[in-house]
């Protein structure tokens, strides 16, 4: 008796059948398509990510820190803030805060406009982390990109930025 391994389904065949199930069941092709490519392409990039990450011995929740603190224009952030972006709570954070200070990524100090509150920053250490972390992560997004022209990419950035703005709207409402 020969027995035949399967054949792992490629990326494309997972997204045919994925828009062609949704469509059946009574979902609008062109939305479908759309919906179905950002998840499929969002759960391979978590994925991706998720092992960089462990390559630079980083949780996703030190990322999450990390990634906040990056882009808060060089100003400190209060731990309710941190805890508040990554949708833990505060004790999670303080424990977490804990675990970076110790490794030296972040720095926690009094603020001096309320004695009651500590404000977070990034070491040198914790900056050089996140850089060396968006420059692997460019060559892998690059490399996903690489289909696309450059007006496409930018085509591309443009109506996904429409479609972001308009999350405010069903927010709001």
């Amino acid at each position: 008796m020969v027995t035949r391994t399967r054949r792992p389904r490629s990326v494309t065949e997972q997204y045919q059948e994925a828009v062609a199930s949704y469509v059946a069941a009574g979902g609008e092709e062109s939305v479908q398509r759309v919906i179905t490519a950002v998840n499929s392409l969002s759960r391979k990039l978590d994925q991706w990510y998720t092992r960089q990450l462990a390559d630079l011995d980083l949780s996703q929740g030190e990322w999450s820190v990390i990634a906040v603190l990056a882009t808060a224009d060089g100003k400190p952030v209060t731990p309710t803030r941190l805890a508040d972006a990554s949708n833990v709570a505060a004790s999670s954070m303080t424990h977490r805060l804990d675990k970076m200070t110790e490794r030296g990524l972040v720095r926690r100090s009094p603020d001096p406009g309320n004695r009651t509150r500590v404000l977070v920053e990034l070491t040198t250490a914790g900056w050089e982390l996140f850089e060396a972390a968006v420059r692997e992560a460019n060559v892998v997004e690059s490399d996903i990109l690489a289909g696309l022209s450059r007006p496409e990419r930018d085509q591309l950035a443009a109506l996904l930025e429409v479609v972001i703005s308009g999350l405010d709207t069903i927010e709001t409402t």
